[in-house]
């Protein structure tokens, strides 16, 4: 793939959740199959002791890049299936060291950022679980370990760390798959991708913002006149998936966008 670094206008963010809503409904219990699968091998990973954490921190690039690469598959009316996840370590032996390379730095910065937002906080987090794991805390309980000033400076902390982050491995892994393109080379380009386009993720954030509070507002409004608003918290769960499914499609788009080259065709309704 040519890649050719572009500057996206502002208007363009909303487009790209869009266009991921209109990909997932070709094939959304595909697409949905595969983000479960994932969780299930995290899940799994994370179970092994000493090394779970990070491992399982680490494989989040691969889980990006494979969900662009089914999206890109189902775009020109392929196939969806997890096993897209290795398909890009399976082929050139470069390629396939830079992405292992940038899997770990992930996972080891990832994991860093947790822990230090946790020393920050007092281990509030590993608190919270452990009232959690009770069965029925006492809300009050609750409510005093998240009113700590150590808890809100450790969110506080790990939303800036992780936000950086992002930033930096947003198009990296595609980078280096698609593009050919060296570990240093990819996370350079995919600062200055993001930062050049910043007007577009800006929005693309306030759209996925507006995606859930609109959810939330309408299973309210709804399950509140039914007369059984517990349920509204039993329709998030299924909700929370698709979203999350959603989210790895649109990262496909904000890619080709960004960068040109062998961009996939639009959706159909466009």
């Amino acid at each position: 793939m040519t890649l050719q670094l572009k500057t996206v206008s502002a208007s363009r963010g909303p487009r790209w959740v869009v266009d991921a809503f209109r990909l997932f409904a070709r094939k959304p219990l595909l697409f949905t199959m595969m983000f479960a699968v994932f969780l299930f091998a995290a899940l799994l990973v994370s179970l092994v002791p000493l090394l779970g954490g990070l491992v399982q921190m680490a494989t989040l690039p691969l889980l990006s890049l494979g969900f662009m690469i089914a999206g890109q598959s189902a775009l020109n009316g392929g196939p969806v299936h997890p096993a897209q996840f290795l398909e890009p370590l399976r082929g050139d032996p470069t390629r396939r060291r830079s992405l292992l390379i940038l899997c770990a730095i992930y996972g080891v910065a990832a994991l860093a950022i947790l822990m230090l937002a946790d020393a920050v906080s007092d281990n509030a987090w590993a608190r919270l679980q452990a009232l959690m794991m009770q069965g029925q805390p006492a809300q009050a309980e609750i409510d005093a370990l998240l009113s700590e000033p150590g808890v809100a400076t450790g969110l506080l902390l790990a939303g800036v760390l992780g936000t950086a982050l992002s930033v930096v491995f947003w198009h990296a892994p595609a980078l280096v798959h698609w593009g050919g393109q060296g570990v240093a080379q990819a996370l350079f380009s995919s600062t200055l991708a993001v930062w050049r386009c910043k007007g577009a993720f800006f929005t693309y954030s306030l759209a996925w913002a507006g995606v859930i509070a609109l959810f939330g507002l309408l299973a309210a409004l709804l399950f509140g006149v039914l007369g059984a608003p517990q349920l509204a918290n039993v329709v998030s769960v299924p909700a929370g998936l698709t979203f999350s499914t959603v989210f790895y499609i649109s990262l496909l788009f904000t890619f080709t966008d960004s960068f040109g080259g062998v961009a996939p065709e639009a959706p159909a309704g466009d």
